[in-house]
C-alpha cells in the first residue's frame, strides 16, 4: 500500500532529529531507526536514534534551563501553554492522521485524543497562576509560617505508545505550568506525533533547553543513566507495572519523586437492575475505544447472571457491525494492533479462556494479510483461572464473567493486584455510593464508560500506580513545599 499524497507531506514536515538545547540535531554517530505503520507494516519515517551520550546532553540543556524557567513569571508560562493549545488547534489535523499512520487507531479517535491532550495545555495554562501557599500564625504564638510551593525541578518523563498526543501532553503541561524543566523520551514506536507536538511548542515560544526531546530504540540503556544522574529530581513514567517496578528502584538511589501510572485489570459490573441500553453503549467505550489498548479498558465484565445472556447478545450483535480495516478509512472502527506480540497475546489469552470451557461468540482470531489486526471479539462464561481474567488484554477482546449477589460481584471486581479503574452500572443510587466505597480503584464510571477528563486526578492504586496527573492534584506533582518560619 502507497502512502497518500497529504499523508507523505505531512510525514516530511515531521522534524527527523533529537531536539536538544532548542535545536533538532542528529544523533551521536548518526544513528536512526525506522516508524513504521502497523496497517501496512511499512516504514513512514526513519529518525534519529539516540544514543546514552545524547541523552545526558538532553539533561545537561534540562538542567541549564532551570533556574531561568522557574524564575520566569507564571503568567509567561501560561501564555506559553496557551498558545500552544492554539497551535494544537490550527493543527488537529494533522497531529490525528500522524497519530492514525504511526500507532493505527482509526481517524475518528485520533481527532477525539487531539481534543481530550489539548485540554491539559488549557487546563494547566490556567493553573500555572494559581499556585498557591498559607500564610499564618503558629499555634504557640511566637511568629508566623509561610507556605509556599517551589518546582520540583529537572524531569524525565517515559511515555506509551498507544496515546502518544495525549500522553505527551498530561506530562508536559503540568511540568511547565510548575516551572520544571523536561526530557521527555517518547516510544519507539509511535514518537512522531510527540516530536511533531513540541515543534508546536517550539513555534509558541517555549525557551531552548526547557523541553527536550530523545527518542531511542534502546530505552533502558538511555533511561538508566538519565535517572541515576543527581541533578534530576523528577521521574514519570506511564507503561506496564513490570517495568515501572524497576524504575521506581532505578529512581529510589536519587530518592527521585515518582509518578507511575502502571497497569490496569478494570472491572466492568452489570447489575441486575442496570439499564441494559446504557451498559451496552458504555461496553462498546471502555473496551473497544483506541482497539482495547489502553490501560483504562474494561478488562473483565462481571454481569449479573440474570442479564448475562441478555448483555452478551447485545453486545455481539454491535461487535459483528464494526468495521475492520486502516485507520484512515471511512467507517473504520477497528484498526491493526500495534505490533504482531499484541495480536499473538490477543490469541493466547482467547485461546486460554475457550480451552477453559469459554464460548466463543464473535471475532476471536487474528486476520491474515498486511498488518497487525485482531478481530473484535465477544466470549462469554469465562471460567475462574482464566489467564484473561488475570493479565491486562490490551487488544480487542470483550471477556464475560458472571456474579449473583452484590458481596460476590465486589469481590471479583477486587480480585486483582490492580486497581486504576473501574466501571459500574446499575439505577440503584444507593448501590452506586456502596460501589464507590467498596471498590478498590483510582478512578470509577457510575454508569458511563470513559472516565478522563484534564480537570480530574487520573490515577490508580494498589499496583496500577503512584501520583495523578489532571485536575488540581496534577500540577502538585511538580512543586515541593517549602515552610519558612518567621519570628515576631
Amino acid at each position: 500500500m502507497t502512502t497518500a499524497p497529504n499523508e507523505a507531506a505531512l510525514l516530511d514536515s515531521v522534524p527527523t532529529g533529537l531536539f536538544i538545547g532548542g535545536q533538532w540535531e542528529d544523533a551521536e554517530g548518526g544513528r536512526t531507526f525506522d516508524v513504521r505503520d502497523p496497517a501496512t507494516n511499512a516504514v513512514i519515517r526513519s529518525i534519529a536514534d539516540a544514543t546514552p551520550a545524547d541523552g545526558i546532553r538532553a539533561l545537561d540543556a534540562a538542567a541549564d534551563a532551570q533556574e531561568s524557567w522557574a524564575a520566569t513569571p507564571a503568567r509567561t508560562r501560561s501564555d506559553i501553554l496557551r498558545r500552544a493549545f492554539d497551535l494544537v488547534q490550527e493543527h488537529k489535523e494533522d497531529l490525528a492522521l500522524l497519530m492514525t499512520l504511526e500507532m493505527g487507531k482509526p481517524l475518528a479517535e485520533a481527532r477525539g485524543e487531539v481534543v481530550y491532550g489539548g485540554e491539559f495545555l488549557r487546563w494547566f495554562s490556567e493553573e500555572a497562576v494559581r499556585i498557591s501557599g498559607r500564610y499564618g500564625s503558629n499555634p504557640e504564638g511566637t511568629g508566623r509560617m509561610v507556605v509556599s510551593q517551589r518546582p520540583v525541578g529537572p524531569s524525565f518523563f517515559i511515555t506509551p505508545w498507544n496515546f502518544p498526543f495525549a500522553m505527551a501532553t498530561r506530562k508536559i503541561a503540568p511540568a511547565l505550568a510548575a516551572g520544571c524543566t523536561v526530557v521527555i523520551k517518547p516510544p519507539a514506536l509511535t514518537p512522531l506525533t510527540t516530536m511533531f507536538f513540541v515543534s508546536l511548542l517550539e513555534k509558541a515560544g517555549l525557551p531552548a533547553g526547557v523541553v527536550n526531546v530523545v527518542q531511542t530504540s534502546s530505552s533502558s540503556k538511555l533511561s538508566a543513566p538519565i535517572i541515576a544522574d543527581p541533578r534530576l529530581r523528577k521521574l514519570s513514567f506511564t507503561g506496564s507495572t513490570e517495568v515501572g517496578r524497576k524504575l521506581i528502584a532505578q529512581a529510589a538511589e536519587g530518592v527521585l519523586r515518582v509518578s507511575m501510572e502502571l497497569g490496569g485489570n478494570a472491572p466492568f459490573v452489570v447489575f441486575d437492575d442496570a439499564d441494559l441500553d446504557k451498559a451496552v453503549d458504555g461496553a462498546m467505550l471502555a473496551k473497544f475505544r483506541n482497539i482495547g489498548q489502553a490501560c483504562t479498558a474494561a478488562n473483565r465484565f462481571i454481569v449479573h447472571a440474570d442479564v448475562a445472556e441478555e448483555f452478551a447478545r447485545r453486545v455481539t450483535e454491535r461487535v459483528q457491525a464494526m468495521k475492520i480495516g486502516r485507520g484512515t478509512e471511512d467507517g473504520v472502527t477497528i484498526g491493526p494492533l500495534i505490533d504482531a506480540d499484541a495480536v499473538a497475546k490477543a490469541g493466547e489469552l482467547v485461546d486460554d479462556a475457550v480451552g477453559r470451557g469459554a464460548k466463543l461468540l464473535a471475532g476471536g482470531h487474528a486476520i491474515d494479510g498486511e498488518g497487525t489486526f485482531f478481530e473484535p471479539t465477544v466470549i462469554t462464561e469465562v471460567a475462574a483461572g482464566s489467564d484473561i481474567l488475570r493479565e491486562e488484554i490490551f487488544g480487542p477482546v470483550l471477556a464475560i464473567a458472571t456474579f449473583t449477589d452484590e458481596a460476590e460481584g465486589v469481590r471479583l471486581a477486587n480480585d486483582t493486584e490492580y486497581g486504576l479503574v473501574s466501571y459500574v452500572f446499575t439505577e440503584d443510587l444507593a448501590r452506586g455510593h456502596r460501589m464507590i466505597d467498596a471498590l478498590e480503584t483510582g478512578m470509577m464510571g457510575l454508569n458511563v464508560g470513559v472516565v478522563s477528563n484534564a480537570a480530574a486526578p487520573f490515577g490508580g492504586v494498589k499496583q496500577s500506580g503512584i501520583g495523578r496527573e489532571g485536575g488540581l492534584e496534577g500540577i502538585h506533582e511538580y512543586l515541593s513545599t517549602k515552610y519558612t518560619l518567621i519570628p515576631n
